[in-house]
Order: structure tokens, then sequence, then C-alpha cells
């Protein structure tokens, strides 16, 4: 293993188990390294970079069911982040998604943010994503085939989204 990786504790083992203890009950992780470029005037990751990355993880959740084929529209309504740690360069971040809440046109997504040098989770976000009819006009609710993938996507890691 290179030194790079042993500086980000990067190990076989970590690339071979994308579901560190910490986000066992998140169905989706996405794999995100840190750039260089994304640190502030303090070497830390810039907090607006949280949001980009979490964007990425919704995007990777809702292609995993089948829900980001371009025949619907969704919007963002509401996004919040808590900054746990600080985030430095070089790190990699496990980010864990999950439905938190399944409401009739909208889904709570929740967010774990794991650093793999830190071993530990360093941001916890929210959001809500609101489906929309195909003009992006009107909500629109949610299929039963559409809930069903989502509820046994969920269940593969034992978690139950509240309604």
């Amino acid at each position: 293993m290179d030194s790079f990786n042993q500086t980000l504790n990067v190990t076989p083992e970590t690339l071979d188990n994308p579901h560190p203890d910490a986000l066992a009950h998140y169905p989706i992780i996405h794999h995100q390294p840190i750039h260089w470029g994304e640190m502030d005037a303090f070497n830390h990751l810039n907090n607006v970079v949280y949001y980009r990355y979490s964007e990425s993880a919704r995007i990777g959740y809702l292609q995993a069911l089948g829900m980001f084929d371009g025949s619907m529209v969704t919007v963002l309504a509401q996004s919040s982040c808590q900054y746990l740690r600080p985030v430095t360069y070089p790190d990699t971040l496990l980010l864990g998604v999950r439905c938190q809440r399944l409401g009739n046109t909208s889904i709570v997504m929740e967010y774990s943010y794991y650093s793999i040098a830190q071993k530990a989770i360093v941001a916890t976000a929210e959001a809500v994503v609101v489906r929309l009819d195909s003009e992006g006009k009107d909500k629109l609710p949610w299929t039963n085939e559409e809930r069903e993938r989502l509820l046994a996507l969920e269940a593969e890691v034992g978690h139950t989204p509240t309604f």
C-alpha cells in the first residue's frame, strides 16, 4: 500500500467493506475523496462542499431505486447540515444516505458523513425532496411500486423509515 493510502488510513478492509459499523443501517454509501481545492482559509473542508456531497449521495440513492431516469422531477425543498468535527485534506468521506421519513409526495433524506482518516462520523445532514409532475408544477405522489422499492432497499440494512 502506498504512503498516500496510509495517510488516509485506507486499508484493503476499508475498501472491501463500504459499511463501517457507524453506517451499518444506511443502504447507500457514497465514497467521496476530499480535494485540496475544497479547503477553506482554515484548511478545513468548506461548509458548502458538504451540500455538494449530499447531492451526489442523494442522486446515487434515487438511481439505486430507479427513480432518477428522467421520467420524474424532484426538487430540494429544505436542507441542513450539522458539522461535528473538522475535515482536512487528505481524507475520504463515506456518506451514508437513507430515507428517514417517506411522505405522500416527499422524502426526508438523512445523511451521515464518515471520515476514513478519523474513523468517525464528522457531520450529519437532512434534506427534504419533493416529487413533482413532469412539468415541475404540481406535487405528484409516489407510486406504490416506488414505495415498495424504497422500503425493500431500506429493509436490506434493517432500517424502516417513518411515514
